[in-house]
């Protein structure tokens, strides 16, 4: 029996065009013989199907079905592919719960908390041999002291909004002087951001999944790019960062690598595929705990899909073993 799936895409920040992008690859990799599947877009205008030869159509929230030529199109599970919020931050899952409509991310408890990078490294850092920098969050609403985050914390510093992703509205700050333009950048982006001390290392990320009832940690990436840090630019724009999968690091680094991301994925009660951003600070000595996404790009050139290819695996495979794992 094929299964009828949702393709759901879009959002309402400025991540929606790499999800986008996202379900372009999704859609082209999801099997047609196993899925009949609708590309579903949701913007702040409202939620619409469009098919290809004619008008958009619009979602019913009530139970989230469409209506096509008459008949009413009943959905067996959703593959969320919306970067940020609301299919990142637990928005989303809290209503497919409501519903009854399983799904292929983490639950909506998981997804809010991880969202908030802060809340996330309190509950991640007394993981076995992980470290987290140390840092201070602060909020629009609530006075803080530029003098006093400045004696609690060693520059340089990472200062960074404490939800969202692709890092929009983050600075790298060397001069303690630039502290407050910083901020005031990143409280652009949120209400809350969170001031980071910058370890220096090698910058890696790595796929978590279960597949088949089992945690999988997928091949590890290392990222190095000229700028500053890997920004925004560095991950959308082709040849400003070099990606090599698998990185060219220790085989005992890597066990311990995979040890520890697959502790930080069943400490956060993670389902589907995450991936966990971290340094290696020294020889490949500590490993730091940078942050979690739950809904990672699946674009052709993102992470996840150069991992699942580094374990001679096909994306076809890798989606439908996801589905079969998170929607049944």
């Amino acid at each position: 029996m094929k299964k009828t799936i949702a393709l759901l895409t879009g959002g309402t920040t400025g991540e929606w065009v790499v999800s986008v992008k996202s379900a372009a690859t999704i859609a082209q990799n999801l099997d047609p013989d196993k899925f009949d599947v609708y590309k579903i877009m949701l913007t702040q205008q409202g939620w619409f199907y469009e098919p290809a030869d004619s008008v958009k159509i619009e979602v019913d929230r009530n139970d989230f079905s469409l209506t096509l030529n008459g008949k009413k199109i009943k959905f067996d599970g959703v593959f969320i592919a919306i970067h940020g919020s609301p299919g990142e931050d637990g928005k989303l899952q809290g209503y497919f719960d409501m519903l009854n409509l399983p799904y292929t991310t983490c639950d909506a408890l998981t997804s809010a908390i991880t969202m908030n990078k802060g809340y996330t490294k309190a509950i991640v850092q007394d993981i076995a041999n992980l470290h987290v920098a140390k840092s201070a969050q602060i909020f629009n609403s609530i006075p803080y002291s530029t003098d006093q985050l400045k004696k609690d914390l060693k520059v340089p510093y990472f200062v960074k909004p404490n939800n969202g992703g692709s890092s929009i509205g983050m600075s790298k700050v060397n001069h303690a002087d630039d502290l407050q333009a910083a901020i005031d950048k990143a409280f652009n982006e949120d209400s809350q951001i969170l001031i980071e001390e910058f370890i220096s290392g090698r910058e890696f990320t790595v796929g978590v999944v279960k597949l088949d009832g089992k945690v999988t940690v997928l091949p590890i990436t290392e990222v190095e790019t000229a700028k500053e840090f890997f920004d925004f630019e560095a991950k959308y724009t082709p040849g400003v960062a070099t990606e090599t999968t698998p990185a060219p690091i220790r085989a005992e680094t890597r066990e311990k690598v995979a040890k520890i991301a697959e502790a930080v994925y069943v400490k956060l009660n993670c389902r589907g595929v995450v991936r966990i951003d971290f340094i290696l600070s020294g020889d490949e000595g500590d490993f730091y705990f940078i942050e979690i996404n739950t809904i990672p790009g699946q674009t052709a050139t993102s992470f996840i899909p150069q991992q699942v290819a580094a374990m001679d695996m096909k994306l076809n495979d890798f989606y439908t073993k996801l589905i079969r794992e998170t929607i049944g």
